[in-house]
């Protein structure tokens, strides 16, 4: 049976699962990443309407707004590509796309935030996209904490074949019979 996660704040619980998923994984995000990954959780936490969202309109609505507008749709598009790719792998199987759809599209969505806003912003965002396959790494790892697997095996070969993620990877290697042919698990 899995631990209880009992924490005095809803910020302290998502905090602790983080560390635990980047334990279990033996990832370490910086300051940065870790807050804007606990906050992302704690604003989503209570929307379950959010997988209902389409990101390619979102994505693509937000390329003629401008302004803020267009700051807060890329900030979404990217925020729920993080969870879909993270927490909620099994979505692109419904929508009939590979989970490195969100990837892609999430990755994109925070370069351009990284392109438009000012200095301190940029780096933020610029640093969520070039993080973004670790950030889901972590995600997959915190919903795999009960100890089931979230990815099939051959998700985690289209996954890591495609992003380089070296959890994915380790999860393809895990039993010894399977010895990927391309790359470095870290290649993206």
């Amino acid at each position: 049976m899995p631990r209880l996660i009992l924490e005095p704040t809803s910020q302290a619980q998502w905090q602790t699962l983080v560390h635990e998923a980047q334990s279990a994984c033996d990832r370490e995000l910086d300051e940065t990443l870790e807050s804007y990954l606990v906050f992302l959780l704690m604003r989503f936490s209570d929307k379950p309407h959010c997988v209902s969202r389409i990101m390619a309109s979102d994505y693509l609505s937000s390329q003629v707004l401008s302004g803020e507008q267009r700051v807060e749709r890329l900030r979404d598009v990217g925020d729920h590509c993080l969870l879909f790719s993270g927490l909620f792998p099994q979505i692109a199987e419904r929508r009939l796309v590979r989970i490195s759809y969100f990837v892609n599209l999430g990755r994109s969505s925070y370069q351009q935030l990284s392109d438009l806003l000012d200095r301190s912003w940029s780096s933020v965002y610029g640093h969520l996209s070039e993080a973004f396959v670790v950030l889901m790494d972590i995600l997959q790892a915190m919903r795999g904490l009960d100890g089931r697997p979230v990815l099939t095996p051959i998700q985690a070969m289209d996954l890591w074949s495609d992003t380089g993620s070296r959890r994915c990877y380790e999860q393809v290697t895990a039993d010894g019979r399977v010895t990927p042919l391309a790359g470095d698990p870290e290649k993206h």
